[in-house]
């Protein structure tokens, strides 16, 4: 076990350091220099003391000249302005190094979450990982930056100093192990505690996360209040941040139970060096001056073997079993393809699809097959939790198929990596994006590179940057957060649909963005996608079918099974599942025509 531990503890240290060279190498080994010299002027203060005192125990012999001792208290006083300058430099450049790399770490969890396979964000397991990465991001950090101080200062310091007390007495430097030993025990069993604790308190700290953003943010601040949801809320916060609570504090109580028995060991071992120091100038084994340098400088050891102690190996402990996470997430499989460059503007085929979300029984997708040809424009239609929005993202390889295969042009999804599979492909989702951005960003940023004109996409919208809802045009910050406006819920549904216009693309998804609005601009938004879709591949997926009737042919989906294929005229004649669910909305249509 003991073997297992040291294995994963060298796998993170393997991992993590090298990324952080990268972060800025300069910085880093000036760092690290900063702390190696620091140490080695802390260390030379002792024996330079040493000097000072028997100097100025010789002058009262006559063995010296006062000269002597003036150039020795000077030398004294060197050494303590080096340590002062050095201090203060190696204080703040390790702390400009540890921002870049907290920075970076976590710019490395963003571009992890952003490469994991689709499918793998229906895991609830996959949303805890990426909390406790976060978590993990910062205590990987600290992790660099701890174990470059233990092994540029502290351990330059104590191997200087160790020689230096060993050439005095030998038994004197054995002294200084046995002080450290005991609480170096402690932290590994610390490390232990707190990497079990935080595996149990990632989902809880998720859960007090979530219920303090419904309390507090504004997207749930109307509903939360005028539907009284707020004890509600606050009850959930409170009992997922006392249980996360609970768990820390029954590691905390564990590990300071050890801490305890361990630091009487030590002190017993402070008490020990003050014996044999005076048993040495008893026996004249070490002189006044270095009795006097080693008992001023006992202090200083003592307190920097507490400062390794309480504030570098306890948090080292505890940042071990947050890194693990760290590193565990930079590891989770990604999503890989051979191909790296976007298949050629063709035919999409689906062969005997089928696909179950993880952790569900049955399948959502069914042995599915069709053909989506280049240039045509397909309607998916069925009710709600027929599969359409699960076909969609398998049919853009979102989503891969547990069997059968999707073909873009004959190429097979699983072959294409993931980039280069998206890149032709524009979509605008029911549950788009509300970006806390200017308009002009939240348009663009579907295609940041491209540099094309927005007027045109957002009349193809219908979004107008003139009108009043808009008073600083493109510039206009869509969020109140930021001193910006609010949108209705109309005018962000055109925003969203510009942000798929303006994206260049051969294949454009229409996922249910009209499902809060009314039958006529629900047809007003269609024809306008006609327009925009001419001589692309298209997919409008819908449950109300009012306005399907401008795709070339009609996917009607039930159950997850496609059922029937063709045009609305061939359906309605087929008297099938279409014919049924133009039957029941037709008076939809008829009542808001009469309305």
């Amino acid at each position: 076990m003991k073997t297992k531990e040291k294995l994963r503890f060298w796998h993170l240290v393997r991992t993590v350091t090298p990324a952080m060279m990268r972060v800025d190498p300069k910085l880093f080994f000036l760092s690290m220099l900063c702390g190696i010299v620091h140490s080695l002027l802390l260390a030379c203060q002792v024996p330079v003391q040493q000097r000072f005192f028997d100097t100025a125990a010789a002058l009262l012999t006559g063995g010296v000249s006062f000269r002597q001792v003036l150039l020795a208290f000077a030398a004294v006083g060197i050494v303590s302005i080096l340590i002062q300058v050095i201090n203060g430099v190696g204080n703040y450049v390790p702390q400009v190094l540890f921002d870049k790399m907290s920075q970076a770490l976590q710019f490395q969890v963003n571009r992890k979450a952003g490469r994991l396979s689709a499918v793998q964000y229906e895991h609830p397991e996959t949303l805890d990982d990426i909390n406790k990465a976060e978590q993990g991001a910062m205590a990987a950090g600290w992790l660099v930056f701890v174990l470059m101080t233990l092994s540029t200062f502290y351990l330059s310091y104590f191997l200087f100093i160790g020689w230096y007390l060993f050439s005095l007495k030998p038994t004197l430097a054995l002294t200084i192990g046995v002080m450290f030993v005991p609480v170096a025990l402690t932290q590994i069993l610390r490390a232990k505690i707190f990497a079990k604790m935080e595996d149990a308190a990632a989902p809880e700290r998720r859960k007090y996360e979530y219920y303090e953003r419904a309390i507090a943010d504004r997207e749930y601040f109307k509903e939360t209040r005028l539907l009284g949801c707020f004890s509600v809320l606050r009850d959930r916060f409170r009992d997922s941040y006392e249980q996360a609570l609970r768990l820390r504090v029954k590691a905390e109580r564990r590990a300071a139970a050890f801490q305890l028995s361990m630091n009487l060991l030590t002190v017993l071992g402070y008490g020990a060096v003050y014996g044999m120091l005076l048993d040495a100038l008893m026996a004249e084994e070490i002189s006044v001056g270095a009795f006097a340098a080693v008992f001023g400088s006992i202090d200083t050891i003592y307190s920097i073997l507490q400062e390794i102690i309480q504030q570098h190996l306890g948090s080292l402990a505890e940042s071990i079993g947050t890194t693990a996470n760290y590193v565990r997430f930079l590891e989770l499989p990604e999503r890989q393809g051979e191909i790296k460059t976007p298949p050629a503007w063709g035919d999409i085929t689906l062969r005997n699809v089928s696909f179950t979300y993880p952790g569900a029984d049955t399948p959502a997708i069914r042995h599915v097959s069709f053909t989506l040809r280049k240039g045509e424009t397909l309607a998916v239609v069925g009710e709600n939790g027929s599969g359409k929005s699960t076909l969609i993202r398998l049919l853009t390889g979102l989503y891969l198929p547990e069997e059968g295969s999707v073909q873009m042009n004959g190429i097979d999804t699983r072959l294409i990596a993931p980039d280069a599979l998206y890149r032709n492909t524009s979509a605008v989702f029911q549950r788009y994006q509300r970006y806390q951005m200017t308009l002009e960003e939240n348009v663009r940023i579907s295609a940041w590179e491209q540099r094309d004109e927005l007027a045109p996409i957002l009349a193809m919208a219908g979004c107008d940057p003139k009108d009043s809802a808009f008073p600083e045009g493109y510039d206009t910050m869509l969020s109140r957060e930021f001193d910006g406006v609010d949108l209705s819920g109309g005018q962000w549904q055109r925003v969203a649909i510009a942000r798929g216009y303006y994206r260049n693309h051969n294949l454009i998804i229409l996922d249910e963005p009209t499902a809060a609005i009314d039958p006529y601009e629900e047809t007003r938004v269609y024809n306008r996608f006609a327009e925009v879709s001419r001589e692309k591949s298209a997919v409008i997926v819908t449950h109300r079918i009012g306005s399907v009737r401008l795709a070339d042919r009609i996917l009607v989906m039930k159950d997850g099974e496609a059922v029937e294929l063709g045009t609305h005229e061939e359906l309605l004649a087929a008297g099938g599942e279409y014919h049924r669910l133009w039957a029941a909305q037709e008076q939809w249509y008829e009542e808001d025509a009469r309305t």
